[in-house]
């Protein structure tokens, strides 16, 4: 993960093992390492300055030899429900954006959700939930969707990833949250498909696991995909946090119109590898099903859908459809939404209603997307 000769690294996207090699190489004592990974993940610094309990001599030639990539915050929108909506500018003018929802929660109700949705293991309790993105922009062009109008222009790195994490935490304690750490719960359902930056996201979850870090419970970080089989079978290996899955068709006639990756990775090659998908306690999978009006939402759907999950550990976040300019999709409806949840209980399927949070201000699932990029 070092940089290759004649770039700086960039601080925040590197292991602790890689700040060891790169203190030993500046000559510094080994405990710096601890010290400046601490200042990155568990206070967030957004500059080497800030690291004052580390020598000026040593800071100074950080400056000089390396980087600290820092999102900026340009913009907040604050929904009528709670929900903040941050837009965050990269180091080269990119625009992203991440979504916090806090809720009061007990983990037998709907989840929350902004890009997706996350859930927790205490009953009742405050749930602080930072929806992140992984890529600016999205390359799988899915039909309902607003962030695939932007197409792809870049994936984020490890650190910009974790720092969405850093910068609203910060902002959070001028609000009045205490603590260094304000949030509970990662949704990686923002802008982009995680698997599709898969190094990155992967780098991004062991800096924010990590003890000396963030130190978030892998129980209370949870990854979507849109379905990229070989990645879901290496992120399952890797990784121990939790898998959501986008599914929203019971056909692959239907979901080829909705979701092109089903033209590589059809719905069994899917089920296949949810199946493999390692189990552990509290590692359940969870698959998304956005309810489309008069595309998805019939009884006979719901009825396939429970066929197709037969047998397998597994829940369904239904998510009514939040409806988007020029994307000729339309909510169904509560009624329709409660009656396909009915079908699918009723044949011995967990499914949840998910809660769509900050309608208001374009912040809820598939609504993520920022115009008038630079090149």
């Amino acid at each position: 993960m070092l940089p290759v000769a004649g770039t700086r690294p960039d601080l925040r996207s590197l292991s602790l093992d890689e700040l060891a090699l790169l203190v030993s190489g500046m000559g510094a004592e080994p405990y710096r390492a601890r010290q400046l990974f601490r200042w990155l993940h568990q206070r967030g610094a957004s500059s080497i300055e800030e690291m004052t309990d580390l020598p000026r001599a040593f800071r100074q030639r950080l400056a000089d030899e390396t980087r600290l990539a820092t999102l900026s915050i340009d913009a907040v929108q604050q929904s009528s429900d709670g929900t903040r909506k941050y837009r965050l500018r990269t180091e080269d003018g990119k625009f992203i954006e991440a979504v916090y929802m806090p809720e009061e929660s007990d983990d037998t109700e709907e989840e929350p959700a902004a890009g997706r949705g996350g859930s927790g293991d205490e009953h009742l309790r405050l749930r602080r939930t930072l929806c992140v993105s992984t890529q600016v922009g999205c390359a799988m062009g899915c039909g309902f969707c607003m962030t695939a109008t932007m197409g792809l222009l870049r994936n984020l790195s490890a650190g910009e990833i974790a720092d969405q994490v850093y910068r609203v935490n910060a902002d959070l304690r001028t609000l009045g949250i205490p603590g260094e750490r304000a949030l509970t719960n990662l949704v990686y359902m923002g802008m982009g498909e995680p698997l599709h930056n898969y190094a990155n996201v992967k780098r991004s979850l062991e800096l924010l696991l990590h003890e000396e870090g963030a130190h978030f419970s892998q129980r209370h970080i949870t990854v979507s995909t849109s379905g990229l089989v070989p990645a879901i079978d290496r992120f399952g290996e890797e990784t121990s946090v939790k898998l959501a899955v986008s599914l929203n068709a019971t056909t692959d006639e239907q979901r080829e119109k909705l979701m092109p990756v089903d033209k590589k990775w059809n719905i069994a090659a899917l089920l296949q590898a949810v199946r493999r998908f390692p189990s552990r306690q509290g590692r359940r999978v969870t698959f998304e099903y956005v309810l489309l009006r008069g595309v998805n939402d019939s009884a006979e759907d719901a009825a396939r859908l429970a066929k197709l999950l037969e047998g397998m550990q597994v829940k369904v976040n239904l998510i009514p459809y939040n409806e988007n300019p020029g994307l000729g999709f339309g909510d169904p409806g509560a009624e329709r939404v409660q009656a396909f949840r009915k079908e699918l209980t009723s044949r011995g399927v967990t499914a949840m209603i998910r809660k769509n949070r900050g309608r208001d201000i374009a912040a809820a699932c598939g609504q993520l997307a920022v115009a008038g990029q630079p090149a």
